[in-house]
């Protein structure tokens, strides 16, 4: 429904939600009502959408991320709200869709196939084994129809001219949502913040592996650039992999860029400002850019219960900073997501603003 309003012609939809804006207080207390933050919009008046994806099928190490959305959810309304970076970024409107059960549900069937595959081979037992074979194929469908659950409620929200940020759950989570991404963008980049490099190619025999998200991410020829960020647990045929891309037909613009911890941190250390670093990182992005945030790529001091800590990592500050300077380089944040936030009360708390800052820059570069 249109209305005339002067020279403007709005929606609806714009009425309710400029409503909405005006009888909300942002300096108020959380309300618990379901909604990420305990804002007052819904799907329909939320120009950004969360999807919670409760996920954690093929976690080889410390299980609980798929607790990650609820875990975030529950801290989100303790934030306060005034966004130096931007303060009215509220006013876009955020909604969390409720957890889908039955997707719940198939995490902890699978989960369990999954952990005894996953026992098996690290006792030595090849994966190619008659024994295991029909529970591999067993996963590996039903992470392939989590993937299309993702890719079907993105595109929903995309085709309503929406945002998406996907919130984990392991981070194998995001492959639909990067596919549904593919369908609105010729091309787009990806900025990987994140402990491990997740290059390999189906490990431990699932496809959908957590370890594996890049690797698959790869294969959509629509992302020209991956540029990651604080990598410091990598594997040899990872390393190789990069090269690979790095030696290719246009070795000096290669489609895969690592910026290990270590590296970083020596930079640091000879007096190079993070400022500096952050500028060079982003340098190498293309104009419509994604925003892929393994939580893993902090310190651990700052998600402790995620499912595979490594010693190391960035501040959190630092962190932002460089997402800041995606901004000031004009490029636009076209989506994102977050992954392997832990089920503790201190990763939620973590989680959320991180959320929250992704939300508010995203909402940035649209003013720009």
């Amino acid at each position: 429904m249109l209305v005339q309003w002067g020279k403007f012609v709005i929606t609806k939809q714009e009425i309710i939600k400029q409503e909405i804006i005006d009888n909300f207080d942002p300096g108020g207390v959380g309300v618990d009502n379901g909604n990420l933050f305990g804002f007052p919009f819904d799907y329909e008046t939320a120009d950004v959408i969360v999807l919670g994806v409760p996920w954690e099928v093929t976690v080889s190490d410390r299980a609980g991320t798929a607790q990650g959305p609820a875990a975030i959810l529950a801290a989100s309304r303790q934030l306060d709200f005034y966004d130096r970076d931007h303060p009215t970024g509220w006013h876009q409107g955020i909604f969390m869709a409720p957890l889908d059960p039955a997707l719940q549900c198939q995490n902890q069937e699978l989960r369990s196939l999954a952990h005894h595959i996953i026992q098996a081979v690290e006792q030595g037992k090849p994966i190619n084994s008659p024994a295991l074979q029909p529970l591999l194929t067993q996963v590996n469908q039903g992470c392939e129809a989590m993937n299309q659950w993702v890719y079907h409620q993105s595109s929903r929200a995309l085709e309503q001219g929406k945002r998406v940020i996907v919130v984990g759950g392991d981070h194998s989570v995001p492959l639909g949502y990067l596919q549904a991404l593919s369908q609105h963008y010729p091309d787009f980049g990806i900025l990987h913040i994140d402990a491990h490099a997740d290059l390999r190619d189906s490990y431990e025999g699932f496809q959908y592996s957590h370890a594996s998200i890049m690797f698959n991410v790869l294969k959509i020829p629509q992302i020209t650039k991956l540029v990651q960020v604080g990598i410091r647990d990598v594997s040899q045929t990872e390393v190789e992999l990069v090269e690979s891309y790095q030696n290719g037909v246009a070795p000096s613009h290669p489609r895969v860029t690592i910026h290990f911890d270590t590296d970083l941190k020596q930079k640091q250390y000879a007096g190079i400002p993070w400022a500096e670093l952050c500028r060079a990182i982003v340098t190498d992005l293309p104009e419509n850019v994604y925003v892929s945030f393994d939580i893993d790529g902090l310190d651990p001091k700052l998600c402790p219960m995620t499912g595979t800590p490594v010693p190391g990592g960035l501040e959190l500050e630092e962190a932002f900073h460089l997402l800041r300077q995606v901004v000031k380089r004009q490029c636009t944040i076209i989506g994102a997501d977050l992954s392997e936030v832990g089920n503790g009360k201190w990763d939620g708390n973590v989680g959320a603003r991180i959320v929250y800052k992704l939300f508010n820059l995203m909402g940035q570069c649209l003013i720009t």
